[in-house]
């Protein structure tokens, strides 16, 4: 089974004492625990603190404030559930992706921390990276395992350059994040296996092969 690597090291940069697992760990369950409870609006460091049975200081050494925390503790979902496991073939690699994704996207907590930390990003650069690095960069590592494995299989053409193979595998993720995030966050439609089913379709055969007779 495949996931994306280990999450990496998210503190601020400071000095000190060596952080510890455990805390980490309350401090991001509370914080989803509080978004689900409170809202976005009504979350706050000293409420998550509180949950999580730190002092406040304990979190402000390790998150700037309520947004960078809010994304780790997304980020930390997806390290945890977001997987590539070998289904066998490209479109059953997908199908299970995005069902998965979907799922995860369906979660209270998913759902109301990206929407807010989306909507704050648009009015601050230092979050807009801080989501690229720690949730987008980190999963597209699962479209160069997925794209390797059908290489591998014949199922794809290699790509010797590597930039163009970069930019493929940018668009690839671009059109499955994006179409399922959109579906599930925007339009509020299931995506159930049939819909997984005829989005892969599509973007395996391009809207030629979808629109053949079969």
């Amino acid at each position: 089974m495949t996931s994306a690597p280990p999450p990496a090291h998210r503190a601020s940069g400071r000095t000190g004492r060596p952080r510890s697992a455990e805390a980490d760990r309350a401090i991001l369950d509370a914080t989803r625990a509080a978004l689900v409870e409170l809202g976005w609006g009504k979350l706050t460091m000293g409420d998550v603190a509180a949950r999580a049975g730190v002092a406040k200081t304990t979190l402000y050494r390790r998150w700037a404030g309520k947004n960078a925390l809010v994304v780790d503790a997304v980020a930390d979902l997806f390290d945890e559930h977001l997987e590539l496991p070998d289904r066998g073939s490209l479109q059953a690699d997908i199908e299970g992706v995005v069902l998965r994704f979907a799922a995860l996207l369906d979660r209270p907590e998913t759902k109301t921390a990206l929407m807010a930390v989306v909507a704050e990003s648009t009015r601050d650069e230092v979050l807009r990276e801080r989501i690229r690095s720690a949730i987008v960069d980190r999963q597209k590592m699962l479209v160069l395992v997925g794209r390797e494995r059908a290489q591998a299989r014949g199922e794809l053409p290699r790509e010797d350059e590597p930039a163009a193979a970069a930019r493929t595998a940018d668009l690839i993720f671009d059109v499955i994040a994006g179409a399922v995030v959109h579906r599930t966050l925007v339009s509020a439609e299931p995506v159930d296996a049939e819909w997984a089913r005829g989005f892969t379709a599509l973007l395996i055969g391009g809207l030629a092969g979808a629109a053949s007779p079969r």
